[in-house]
C-alpha cells in the first residue's frame, strides 16, 4: 500500500474506451472509488465519450484514445507515471496497451486470451450467471481489486455553463418553461440502423401529454432526426441532433422528468437528477444491471413476448416497441412523478 506521502502524488488511470456514452458514464464510478487511494484519476476513453467525461466531476482529466499506433499511445501514457490502471471495457487493444506503458497494477478482465497482461485479473459477474447485479457494482469489483470502493455508486454529471445557455436557447425558441415539460427519448444506438417502429411512441407521446398537461419535448441524435419526426404530431416538438449531451444534461435538469428507451442519455437524465423512467422494451434486457441510478427513477420492464432467438440487435419486426404498452408506462410514470 502507498504511504500518505506516496498517495498525495499517486495517480491511477481509468480506461473506459468502448461501448456507449453510458458505459463510460456508469464506468465513472470506479473513479470515484478509485479516490479512496489516488489523488488524481484521469480516464482514457474513445473521442466520442470524452465530452461526457469531462463533465463527470470524479474524473479529474480525460485522454483520448484515437486509435494511433498502440506504442505510441503508451509512451504518452506512460509520461504520466500512473501507478494503477483498470480497463474496465476491455479488448485485445487496451489490454496491450496498458501492458506497454508499464503501469505497475494493471486490473482487468479474466478468462480472456489476452487477460495475463493483467496483473489483477477480474471475472465479470455476468459470467458466472449473475443478471441481478447493476453493471456498476459489476465495474466496481475491478476497483475492489485495488482495494478501492463507494458507498455511492450513482454517476455525477454537471453541465457547463455554456451548456445551460444553449439549453435555455432551445428551451425559449419553444417557449418551454423549467419543471413544465417532458423529454420523451424513443431511440437507441442501433434504431437508425433497423426498420424502427414509431407507431408506439407516437401514441406514448400523446398519451403524456393528454396526461401530464405539458409539452413533450422528443429527443434523438442527428442520425435518428427520421425516427424522432415521424414519432412528433403536430403539437410534440421534435428536437434531434440539436444538442450536445452536456445540453441535454441541463435540458433534463430542468424537464419535468425523462421517459424514454434505455440508452446512454437515459443515464444521463439520472445523473443530473431529472427524474427518469427507463423503458426496456426487448426480453433480452436485464432491467436490474441496467436500470438508472437517481434521486427518482423506474424501469418498466418488458411485457411483450419475443420471438425465439430474437435479440435487439437483431429483431424481425421490433413487435415490442410498436406494440409498446402505453398504459403501463403512464402508470409508471404517475407513480415516479406522484
Amino acid at each position: 500500500m502507498l504511504s500518505e506521502s506516496e498517495r498525495e502524488r499517486a495517480s491511477a488511470l481509468l480506461v473506459c474506451a468502448g461501448g456507449g456514452i453510458g458505459d463510460s458514464l456508469l464506468a465513472s464510478v470506479v473513479a470515484r472509488a478509485l479516490h479512496a487511494r489516488f489523488a488524481r484519476v484521469d480516464a482514457l476513453t474513445l473521442p466520442g465519450h470524452r465530452e461526457t467525461l469531462e463533465r463527470v466531476p470524479d474524473v479529474d482529466g480525460v485522454l483520448v484514445d484515437d486509435g494511433g499506433e498502440e506504442r505510441d499511445v503508451a509512451q504518452r501514457l506512460a509520461q504520466r507515471g500512473y501507478a494503477a490502471a483498470i480497463v474496465t471495457w476491455a479488448t485485445a487493444r487496451s489490454a496491450r496497451l496498458i501492458r506497454f506503458t508499464g503501469i505497475p497494477e494493471r486490473v482487468g478482465q479474466g478468462r480472456r486470451l489476452y487477460s495475463a497482461l493483467f496483473t489483477k485479473r477480474v471475472i465479470v459477474r455476468s459470467e458466472r450467471g449473475d443478471v441481478t447485479s447493476h453493471w456498476t457494482q459489476v465495474l466496481l469489483d475491478y476497483a475492489r481489486a485495488l482495494g478501492c470502493d463507494t458507498a455511492n455508486p450513482r454517476p455525477r454529471f454537471l453541465p457547463t455553463d455554456d451548456d445551460e445557455r444553449e439549453a435555455r436557447s432551445a428551451m425559449e425558441r419553444y417557449d418551454l418553461e423549467p419543471g413544465q415539460f417532458l423529454i420523451m427519448h424513443p431511440s437507441n444506438a442501433i434504431a437508425s440502423q433497423r426498420s424502427w417502429p414509431t407507431d408506439g411512441w407516437r401514441r406514448l407521446a400523446r398519451a403524456l401529454r393528454a396526461r401530464f398537461a405539458v409539452p413533450v419535448v422528443v429527443t434523438g441524435s442527428l442520425a435518428e432526426r427520421s425516427i424522432v419526426e415521424a414519432v412528433c404530431d403536430e403539437q410534440a416538438i421534435p428536437l434531434a441532433g440539436e444538442l450536445g449531451v452536456g445540453a441535454f444534461g441541463a435540458l433534463a435538469r430542468a424537464s419535468r422528468a425523462y421517459v424514454g428507451i434505455t440508452t446512454g442519455v437515459m443515464h444521463v437524465a439520472a445523473a443530473v437528477g431529472a427524474p427518469t423512467l427507463g423503458i426496456f422494451p426487448f426480453q433480452s434486457d436485464f432491467p436490474e444491471r441496467w436500470a438508472p441510478i437517481g434521486e427518482k427513477t423506474a424501469v418498466v420492464r418488458p411485457s411483450y413476448r419475443c420471438h425465439v432467438g430474437d435479440s435487439k440487435e437483431h429483431c424481425r419486426d421490433y413487435a415490442c416497441i410498436q406494440h409498446l404498452d402505453v398504459d403501463r408506462i403512464l402508470m409508471a410514470a404517475e407513480a415516479l412523478l406522484r
